[in-house]
């Protein structure tokens, strides 16, 4: 039976949402999509960046996968999801943004550094977990200090990892080289609402919004 709290979900989208935007779903059926900035994420249910980010349809291409993260570019026999959205989104959509979203608590990152079960080379979420090594070879060993601040150190180099792939991408790398596309890193805080943006400049991931309301900001981005 299809989960009675979808259909329940379906019928409010029916009554408000579509209600009030169908003229824009219409246009968008009729004239087909064209979104400026595409958006990498982690398929984590609490981190949905048409939430986060307050989106229109039609306003964002998204593509999730386990950790938000990119593959370097390779040709071969292989099946591969991300970069195949990704070349959709550059070369057909002609995306003018790339946002790598990364986020607080990731358990896939978390399962990478406790090298958790059922994760092994064998598995496909293993295999696809081996992508954060480089990230956590930057960080440095765990030690035995605070875990929160090791983790979120792994989350945020995990980022920096995907943004240094995407430029393994010829047609990426030709269009950030031309000033047509634009790559950002972001960071968000499940438990605070706080979203971290990558300042190129400096690499520092900073608030993007400073007058956060008072119960979250004086709270870590975790």
């Amino acid at each position: 039976m299809f989960p009675q709290r979808l259909t329940e979900g379906y019928r409010n989208f029916l009554g408000e949402r579509f209600a009030s935007e169908r003229a824009r779903y219409e246009k968008l059926a009729e004239t087909g999509q064209s979104p400026e900035i595409m958006v990498i994420g982690c398929c984590d249910s609490r981190v949905s960046p048409e939430v986060i980010f307050d989106a229109s349809p039609g306003e964002l291409f998204v593509v999730r996968n386990v950790a938000n993260l990119v593959p370097p570019y390779e040709i071969d026999t292989h099946h591969h999801g991300t970069s195949a959205a990704l070349e959709y989104a550059v070369q057909a959509l002609k995306v003018k943004h790339i946002v790598v979203l990364g986020h607080a608590r990731c358990g896939g990152i978390r399962a990478f550094a406790d090298e958790a079960a059922p994760l092994s080379p064998g598995d496909f979420i293993g295999k696809w977990m081996t992508l954060v090594a480089p990230a956590a070879a930057r960080v440095g060993p765990r030690g035995t200090g605070d875990v929160t601040d090791y983790m979120t150190r792994l989350e945020l180099a995990a980022v920096e990892n995907s943004l240094s792939n995407l430029m393994t991408f010829p047609c990426v790398r030709t269009l950030v080289e031309k000033g047509r596309l634009s790559l950002h890193g972001a960071y968000f805080g499940v438990a605070t609402g706080r979203l971290l943006v990558r300042n190129p400049a400096t690499g520092a991931f900073e608030p993007v919004v400073e007058d956060m309301p008072e119960r979250v900001s004086t709270i870590r981005c975790t």
